[in-house]
């Protein structure tokens, strides 16, 4: 399993960004929509040897659009947004891209977002790319286990959930169960850390997360045969977000290390 990071965790030019992702250890990494825009990003990322493991096709959507919106401009608009994120994704290598749902938990707008979803899966096999959906709570789909039910309803083979360790502490999901449950329809996973009741995104095992649990959750990957990326999606707001990154890094890589001596 190979440790990525989302670079919106570090301020500042996105040259500089990607310099300091990788003077971290980093290889792979998650983007939003508009990153890796210009040449002489991508340039600079060739010679660091910098990949693109993941996009976040939700970041940067148009005022007021969502793929559940009951008016079709605005949901036109997040769907044709989301297709543009896909085909920047591809030229630019990534693997997986994802969405969150949105905020109406309505029948008919679950019912407007499987369709949007469901087309844009297809658009993203075109491309060779998977299309995740991150559960999240206070959405339409506040759990893992309603994010998968949703998934398996929707029925596209190219359809996967994230996984955000944070989330799922917050709804206090059973890490072991979720990913069993998931099984090969888990296609990314995010790792960060908080109190239990926040989405804080705080430095591994500086909340409710400890080693045990860390470890208990690789372990349940490795049962699946899971080989997609561990990425550390941390808070631009704490107080040192590189040194948050990195320690985190140090951690996945002690767990990864202890497993592989088990």
């Amino acid at each position: 399993m190979k440790i990525a990071c989302c670079v919106w965790a570090l301020g500042g030019m996105e040259t500089d960004v990607l310099r300091e992702v990788r003077a971290l250890g980093f290889n792979w990494i998650d983007i939003q929509p508009t990153h890796l825009g210009a040449l002489e990003s991508r340039l600079l990322a060739q010679e660091l040897d910098l990949h693109v493991s993941c996009l976040g096709a939700s970041f940067d959507m148009p005022k007021g659009a969502s793929l559940d919106h009951a008016d079709y401009g605005k949901r036109r608009a997040a769907i044709d947004h989301v297709a543009w994120a896909l085909d920047h994704a591809a030229a630019i290598g990534a693997d997986t891209v994802y969405i969150v749902p949105g905020a109406d938990d309505k029948p008919e707008a679950l019912e407007r977002f499987a369709r949007a979803v469901e087309a844009l899966a297809s658009d993203a096999f075109g491309y060779r790319l998977k299309l995740a959906l991150e559960h999240f709570p206070g959405t339409a789909l506040s759990t893992a286990g309603e994010t998968l039910e949703f998934i398996r309803q929707v029925g596209h083979p190219n359809l996967f959930l994230l996984y955000d360790s944070g989330h799922i502490q917050m709804t206090g999901e059973d890490p072991a169960t979720v990913i069993a449950n998931a099984a090969d329809r888990l296609g990314y996973m995010h790792f960060d850390d908080n109190d239990g009741i926040s989405d804080l995104h705080w430095t591994l095992l500086d909340g409710v997360m400890t080693e045990e649990s860390l470890d208990a959750t690789l372990h349940s990957l490795a049962e699946i045969g899971y080989q997609g990326a561990l990425s550390l999606e941390l808070n631009p707001s704490l107080p040192n977000p590189s040194r948050a990154l990195g320690a985190s890094r140090d951690l996945l890589m002690s767990a990864l290390q202890r497993m592989q001596r088990r």
